[in-house]
């Protein structure tokens, strides 16, 4: 039986319906997520031979080469009018199966984003290194590019991306903007970054810090005056340092922590819960921060090797605008934005958001007659909470 549809016209339930990922898999139906859930289209489980088709379809004759000899492939695919698509094809129990995550065609603009004005700072100093972390999935792309697009719109730069694969496609304002995409325009994170100081950039953004030599080269290009922008699969502030230090070899971590410590701005580990009983108009999804900025004191904590104390400098840095993911959660669960149930499930200190809120907090704040300071990481006592 010839299939009724083709891959665009799940591209276009899944934009239509707000989602941000398609799956595709034999002897399942297409299935959707909408705001962090997976949720089975109505359409009739597919067969290994129609997921080929689905998926081969948006294959050039080289792409579908490289998926044949390495059975792994990272790529995009754009419809135009509707939506541009990142593309992971793989293999499972010997059939072709695809993820293909939902990329906005409009570049996100930091207040539709609701961005602290922090993150605007950062994207206006001239040199250093910002580490955007969080898990899949959790938006790192969307903030960077709110932040790329910030710098084009305001400065005379030269932005230089490379990316695996390219997700955001920006139009040149006041900046020069060059994208280059692994596998299409380079060979590697780590060809494009040292050529890219021959290439004169200004603006540096990295899609993936994920091995040494990458690391070394982007900590390498913010020591030497550039503006460098990265991501990590981490979730703290702590872990990420401890993350980066540990892929180099014991000799060399004294080094790199000494590095670290001169061209870290900041770093913002972020993660996206679901959002209780969103209103017309309004994402499914809305983002929590940790926010730590790289003062005199933290360079010290990360040169010492002394992550652990982190969190405690983070705890007490708002009047350097800094935030605990403890303390964005307690505010988005007491602003009734989320359950505290799903606070409690995005954080790995729970203990510091029951100190927060209370140890019996209700499942949604419907009431709140005072307020929460982030800033002050304490709680005004002259509220109410009603459940």
């Amino acid at each position: 039986m010839v299939l009724d549809y083709i891959i665009e016209d799940l591209m276009e339930e899944c934009v239509e319906r707000k989602g941000s990922d398609i799956h595709i898999s034999a002897g399942l139906p297409p299935y959707i997520r909408i705001s962090g859930h997976l949720t089975a289209t109505d359409r009739d489980p597919l067969t290994p031979e129609e997921v080929q088709r689905l998926v081969f379809a948006m294959l050039n004759n080289n792409q579908r080469k490289n998926f044949e000899q390495n059975w792994e492939l990272d790529c995009s695919y754009g419809v135009k009018g509707l939506a541009r698509f990142r593309v992971n094809v793989y293999k499972d129990r010997g059939s072709v199966a695809a993820c293909l995550r939902a990329l906005s065609s409009k570049i996100p603009d930091m207040d539709d984003l609701k961005l602290p004005q922090v993150v605007r700072d950062l994207s206006e100093i001239p040199r250093g290194l910002v580490l955007v972390t969080g898990p899949t999935g959790s938006g790192k792309s969307t903030t960077l590019a709110a932040m790329i697009q910030t710098i084009n719109k305001t400065r005379a730069e030269h932005i230089l991306t490379v990316e695996d694969p390219i997700e955001f496609v920006y139009e040149a304002v006041k900046s020069v903007i060059h994208q280059r995409q692994i596998g299409e325009d380079t060979k590697s994170f780590q060809a494009a970054l040292r050529a890219a100081l021959r290439e004169d950039p200004d603006v540096i953004l990295v899609g993936e810090m994920r091995d040494l030599e990458t690391i070394q080269l982007a900590v390498s290009a913010a020591e030497t005056g550039h503006l460098v922008f990265g991501t990590l699969h981490t979730s703290s502030a702590a872990q990420t340092v401890d993350r980066m230090v540990d892929v180099f070899p014991p000799e060399q971590q004294a080094q790199i922590r000494t590095q670290l410590s001169n061209s870290l701005k900041a770093m913002l580990s972020q993660t996206l819960v679901p959002r209780h009983n969103p209103q017309p108009g309004q994402f499914g999804r809305v983002m929590a921060q940790e926010i730590m900025i790289v003062t005199p004191a933290i360079a010290n904590l990360i040169r010492e090797g002394k992550t652990a104390q982190m969190y405690g400098f983070i705890q007490t840095g708002g009047k350097d605008s800094m935030q605990t993911l403890e303390s964005v959660l307690a505010q988005l669960y007491l602003d009734g934005d989320i359950t505290f149930e799903s606070a409690i499930s995005k954080t790995s200190r729970p203990e510091e958001l029951y100190r927060v809120v209370g140890p019996n907090p209700p499942s949604v704040a419907k009431k709140k007659a005072g307020s929460y300071d982030p800033k002050s990481q304490d709680m005004i006592k002259s509220r109410s909470i009603s459940g």
